[in-house]
């Protein structure tokens, strides 16, 4: 029997072995918010739920190939851009995506594994804010990531974030989303511009939670290919993120992980417990 395809979703980014972050996060998210998820691997990691040892960047050729190939095949509902490991990967996505225009793009820059020279996180900055920034419909990143972003395109060192949003949404971002784990709670502050469109404060997380932004970002891009508009998407997507960190587990030695599947073992329990009963 014929079933109609799910939403597809197709995610670039960097593989996480854990599945804490990056492609592997990305896809369980998408599916446990109802899309299909596909992928394009910008590199590989060595990392377990303590640390990352090693990034190894994919040939951007490859990038562009195996994007091409899904795209041709499959219609695609929503984009999603994480870690590009370097600025080669990124002037090979913004080269697809460019010709996507119509179709929801969400960048979720990742700078922390960019390499060990502070030279290669400066040109992949540089390469994120020139190239991909302009076409993203929704950015989103920390308050520092932001400001780091919008700092490459006046070299001003001193930008407030306020500042450096606007300098963003200047730039052609369509939204800008500031998620910021660092406050007493968890603010998540939708931007464009207009000014603030919405700020929501979540409780924090009891433990330090592995790939919050990824989750969000994620959760924003499935809610985007379900025909949401950007402002009820992202708040949908923190009503899941919130569940996702409020029943975080620890797989490991290291940080909590997001259990994006909550949900599952929430039925499984209440079924449980209604057995019992009966």
């Amino acid at each position: 029997m014929h079933t109609e395809s799910p939403p597809i979703l197709l995610t670039f980014g960097l593989s996480d072995p854990t599945s804490a972050t990056g492609v592997q996060a990305d896809l369980l998210t998408f599916a446990s918010m109802g899309g299909y998820g596909v992928s394009v691997l910008t590199g590989y990691s060595s990392q377990d739920s303590r640390s990352c040892d090693d990034v190894q960047p994919i040939d951007p050729d490859w990038i562009g190939d195996q994007a091409r190939m899904l795209l041709e095949d499959m219609p695609v509902a929503a984009f999603k851009v994480g870690s590009a490991v370097n600025a080669e990967n990124v002037a090979a996505i913004a080269e697809i995506v460019a010709d996507y225009d119509e179709t929801p793009l969400v960048v979720a820059p990742d700078f922390g594994l960019a390499g060990e020279h502070l030279l290669s996180t400066d040109e992949l900055r540089e390469a994120t804010a020139s190239l991909l920034v302009p076409q993203a419909s929704v950015l989103v990143v920390s308050p520092q990531s932001a400001v780091a972003l919008a700092q490459t395109i006046t070299e001003n060192e001193n930008l407030a974030l306020d500042e450096a949003v606007s300098i963003l949404l200047e730039n052609g971002c369509e939204f800008v989303l500031i998620s910021d784990g660092n406050a007493p709670q968890f603010t998540h502050t939708l931007y464009s511009d207009g000014g603030i469109v919405r700020e929501d404060a979540w409780d924090r997380p009891a433990h330090n939670v592995a790939g919050a932004i990824d989750t969000l970002a994620a959760a924003v891009t499935a809610m985007l290919a379900n025909g949401l508009a950007v402002p009820e998407a992202v708040r949908e997507a923190q009503e899941y993120l919130q569940q996702v960190l409020e029943n975080a587990f620890r797989p490991g030695m290291g940080r909590h992980f997001p259990d994006r599947f909550f949900w599952a073992r929430t039925e499984e329990t209440e079924q449980d417990d209604s057995g019992a009963q009966g």
